[in-house]
């Protein structure tokens, strides 16, 4: 566990000296200032628009962060060759994709975290009270994050740091457009066709289920178990492609 603290405190420090981190900070935080001029422009509640632009800038360059950050991890200690000083100590696999994880998730959970204090002080600005859903919207984005930031680095594990940005940017894409397939088994006929969708319904990734920012603008209730199966579905999904990660990184040659 010490070795995996002490790769993730690396992970950490690498992650926030990394430039693209600080430019895709501003074009969130410019995202949410320009939401104003937005809400002006269009017709329709401005406090509501400002929401929806803000927690959807969160959503959207969390993710982009966690795809561009993410898939450079372990191919740059490839790169730089400084995978075989590592695991020539007394490093496990398993151990340096966990610290590399946890440093990422940590961040995020960073980023996560300022961004959304961020926007609070802009909604406050406006309406003069601070909106406590807001966190609860930015918590499960985090939650999204946690298991978007475990696919970028199974890619990375095995592909060049292009590749695997388009793979886990066409994850993040899928999951948040699979949902729609329960609209089309529900209107195929019974037979085969319709179970072969549903298999892959249940094999892609279902991201709307942390998507709660319509329910948090629109100030419309939330279930109290819809949120606990989201947590654990995010949560159990993140340890099955973190396992999936050390199976395909431990029978990797690096020779």
């Amino acid at each position: 566990m010490k070795r995996i603290l002490v790769i993730a405190g690396n992970t950490y420090r690498e992650a926030v000296r990394d430039r693209v981190l600080y430019l895709l900070l501003f074009f969130a935080g410019s995202t949410i200032i320009l939401s104003r001029l937005l809400a002006v422009l269009a017709v329709g509640d401005r406090v509501k628009i400002i929401m929806d632009v803000g927690l959807a800038s969160l959503s959207l360059f969390g993710a982009l962060v966690a795809i561009l950050v993410g898939t450079s991890l372990v191919y740059r200690e490839i790169d730089k060759k400084t995978i075989f000083t590592l695991v020539a100590k007394p490093i496990h696999r398993h151990e340096f994709l966990l610290g590399k994880f946890f440093g990422l998730v940590f961040t995020q959970l960073v980023i996560v975290l300022l961004m959304t204090l961020f926007f609070q002080a802009f909604l406050f600005i406006h309406t003069l009270r601070l909106d406590g859903p807001v966190f609860l919207a930015a918590l499960y984005i985090f939650l999204e994050l946690i298991l978007l930031t475990a696919v970028a680095i199974l890619f990375s594990s095995f592909s060049t740091p292009i590749l695997a940005s388009l793979f886990s940017l066409s994850f993040y894409v899928i999951g948040h457009f699979s949902r729609g397939l329960l609209t089309l088994i529900r209107k195929m006929p019974a037979g085969g066709g319709r179970s072969i969708m549903r298999f892959f319904y249940f094999l892609l990734p279902d991201l709307e289920n942390f998507n709660i920012k319509t329910e948090v603008v629109h100030h419309l209730p939330i279930p109290g178990d819809f949120l606990v199966k989201s947590a654990i579905y995010g949560l159990f999904y993140a340890l099955f492609i973190l396992v999936l990660t050390v199976l395909v990184f431990r029978r990797r040659d690096f020779q």
